[in-house]
């Protein structure tokens, strides 16, 4: 072993040989095919939640945040693009990372996406169950309590009261709730019968489709998202008739510092634009339509955004948007109650969707690695009837489905966030790399090239000034160290660039992910290194060995 083998590459004739003999699946999607599926993807939870709080602390200034980072996510969605049009074969940003990086770097982004895709959808497909009962009950119908929630956050809620119970100190009403749950469940031989049965139900639906064909899991995205975009333009045109102009002054009543403090949870409203990279094998036209449909559902679901944020902006003052429910809380405010019962029904449809994409995108990943040698063989079986990777995709219904009925996985989500900005961030790299290499003349589509050699140093020089002389920067420092990290690589590229005339918009993409990575705090990135030990352990006893161009550098 050595550092040439662990960095050993797929070169375009290889890749090109794949396509050939990989041809199993069905090739049935076209532009507006992807264009649904990114925007069944990126159009989830978020839009029902965190564009509230966003709200909140930014005031109507927020749609500003949302066309900022929408643009931010045009460069990493432009990487993106431009490896789809050279590399029309599926496994999305672990294919890219092993034609430009080389096959460690593969691995380990192939590992990280698996956070990404199965392990986020785990939380999905609770909050899935979460809005499911909801609206049950707004049509007045009482799901059981002990199978709406996993038994480690109703046990856990009890041992809380029983410890605090003495002390006087206040109990929230979810608590309680979960308390109660506990204690009025049903026993089996002196256990607790305790799980998330939605969560699972709707897992076992989402593999059931993503198993039996591309064609019925298009069929169906499309008619969620067309029914998801209904909804949502009936809740703007409804609640514009309830904007009041005054609500929009003052326009920054936080200053710049209050915008970018969503900038994190509006940054996650956009997740999901990558997952159609994972479908290459089954795209008419993957060298064109590709990089069409991830710009075009940018572009909508950002249009969507604004004018939401604007309407909920405009009915409500933005102090009252501090709620887990802001669409369905400003339309209760101006009593319009049957619109809340609309919109929890639109939460449902928007979450399914989103579950649906992920559901698919994870068995290609692992269907591709597998191919390579990296994992098991089984991994790659197509099914003969229905084409699509069967193995894989019940490993992933079970993976998201058991650990959604029992487990509270809310600890997860820094984790999966990490994970895809680390992907991100290499899908970006490697595209630096190629372009620097002069190795993208292949690519039908590419990024447009403007010189970054002064400008990215001119940037770092004003953000530097700026960090130094408008903030307290040792105290941001020691409570964010990994903001050093941040800076250090900001410094290394822009005198690269100097002499290498760097690509401008993969290097801001970069750097933009990079410091949302920052933002998420010590305690993840540690546990983030945890997972890529395990991945390493995995890859160093059984993919080195089994990889399918190991010989190439023996």
């Amino acid at each position: 072993m050595n550092i040439q083998s662990l960095l050993r590459k797929k070169d375009f004739n290889h890749i090109e040989n794949e396509k050939l003999a990989y041809s199993s699946l069905n090739k049935i999607l076209s532009v507006k095919d992807l264009t649904f599926f990114g925007i069944a993807a990126i159009i989830g939870a978020g839009i029902f939640s965190t564009i509230g709080r966003a709200s909140y602390d930014g005031g109507p200034a927020v749609i500003l945040l949302f066309v900022f980072v929408a643009i931010a996510c045009v460069f990493t969605a432009l990487c993106y693009a431009q490896f789809a049009s050279m590399i029309p074969i599926s496994g999305s940003a672990y294919t890219y990372a092993y034609y430009s990086l080389g096959e460690v770097f593969a691995w380990i982004i192939g590992w990280a996406l698996i956070l990404e895709y199965a392990v986020s959808n785990v939380v999905v497909a609770i909050s899935w169950s979460e809005y499911f009962t909801s609206m049950l009950a707004g049509f007045g119908v009482h799901w059981p309590d002990w199978l709406a929630i996993n038994y480690s956050s109703a046990h856990g809620a009890f041992e809380h009261v029983q410890q605090v119970a003495a002390s006087g100190e206040h109990i929230p009403d979810n608590i309680v709730k979960a308390v109660q749950t506990f204690q009025q469940a049903p026993e089996l031989l002196g256990h607790k019968i305790i799980f998330d049965l939605p969560a699972g139900l709707i897992t076992l639906f989402i593999t059931f489709l993503a198993y039996i064909g591309i064609r019925e899991s298009r069929n169906v995205s499309n008619a969620l998202v067309i029914l998801k975009l209904g909804i949502i333009v009936f809740v703007i045109v409804a609640g514009a008739f309830f904007v009041k102009p005054d609500n929009w002054s003052p326009f920054l009543p936080n200053g710049v510092g209050g915008v970018m403090s969503g900038v994190a949870a509006v940054f996650f409203a956009f997740i999901g634009f990558d997952s159609l990279s994972t479908m290459s094998e089954e795209t008419k036209n993957p060298q064109k339509d590709l990089p069409k449909a991830m710009i075009y559902c940018l572009i909508i679901c950002t249009l969507l955004y604004v004018t939401i944020s604007l309407v909920l902006t405009g009915m409500v003052n933005y102090k009252e948007l501090r709620v887990d429910d802001p669409l369905a809380y400003v339309f209760d405010k101006v009593g319009m109650n049957f619109v809340a019962g609309v919109i929890s029904v639109s939460a449902v449809v928007a979450i399914t969707s989103a579950l649906l994409i992920y559901q698919i995108g994870q068995p290609r990943i692992w269907m591709t690695m597998s191919r390579d040698g990296l994992l098991g063989k089984r991994f790659s079986n197509i099914h003969p009837k229905f084409k699509t990777p069967s193995y894989s995709t019940i490993i992933t219904g079970l993976l998201v489905g058991i650990p959604a009925m029992f487990l509270d996985m809310q600890f997860v989500v820094d984790l999966t966030s990490v994970g895809t900005f680390f992907a991100f961030i290499l899908v970006c790299a490697g595209t630096l790399f190629l372009e620097h290499r002069k190795m993208t003349a292949q690519a039908k589509f590419k990024i447009p090239y403007i010189n970054g050699q002064y400008i990215i140093s001119v940037l770092l020089i004003v953000a530097l000034w700026f960090f130094i002389t408008k903030t307290d920067y040792v105290a941001v420092i020691s409570d964010k160290p990994l903001l050093v990290c941040f800076w250090l690589v900001w410094i290394y590229l822009a005198v690269s660039a100097l002499k290498y005339k760097y690509s401008l918009i993969p290097v801001l993409g970069i750097l933009f992910n990079l410091y949302l990575m920052t933002e998420l705090g010590m305690s993840n990135w540690l546990m983030f290194a945890i997972w890529l030990i395990l991945g390493l352990t995995i890859y160093f006893s059984f993919g080195y060995r089994h990889s399918r161009i190991q010989g190439k550098f023996a």
